[in-house]
């Protein structure tokens, strides 16, 4: 199995903005919840989890590694079921879900969720922005977490735009 990225779809309610993806991922649940749940696995792929209280209401502040200003971004873990769903409610971001459910024995789909306010520009950006950091975190199951020394803006542009283009 190859891992898959599809398409994230977006709607809008009022001032809230919804985000969903679907990842197909070729590892079992136990891996992916290591990446997506605990500071070293979200360290390789989306940012370092300087806390991060692994429980129902526990604390988490999550800092970006990609040179931005103000990049310390603190919540709360707002729903945590262990290899199941694990879901940090940020000031950066809203509301993130990931919802993990086994693909056969070694295989795992994630069904993310984002709500968060804001305008359309920043449902474009976040649109991108996770499309790109889903990237990173396939790299990162396959032994490969990013380097965020390299990091750039290129990629998330080209997203961008074409998340833009389908709208």
């Amino acid at each position: 199995m190859t891992a898959t990225i599809g398409q994230g779809t977006s709607r809008t309610e009022g001032p809230t903005q919804h985000l969903h993806y679907e990842l197909r991922l070729p590892q079992p649940v136990e891996k992916v919840w290591v990446a997506v749940a605990t500071p070293g696995g979200l360290e390789g792929w989306l940012a370092a989890a300087d806390v991060l209280e692994p429980r129902l209401g526990g604390a988490v502040t999550l800092r970006w590694l990609n040179n931005e200003d103000d990049a310390v971004h603190p919540g709360r873990v707002t729903a945590w079921d262990p290899e199941r769903v694990a879901e940090y409610t940020i000031d950066l971001h809203g509301r993130c879900r990931f919802h993990l459910e086994p693909a056969g024995a070694t295989a795992t789909t994630v069904r993310f969720t984002n709500e968060f306010e804001g305008d359309d520009a920043l449902r474009l950006d976040c649109l991108a922005g996770w499309h790109n950091h889903f990237e990173f975190l396939v790299d990162a199951l396959a032994g490969r977490p990013k380097d965020w020394s390299t990091w750039s803006l290129d990629r998330w542009r080209e997203l961008r735009e074409a998340y833009a283009a389908e709208q």
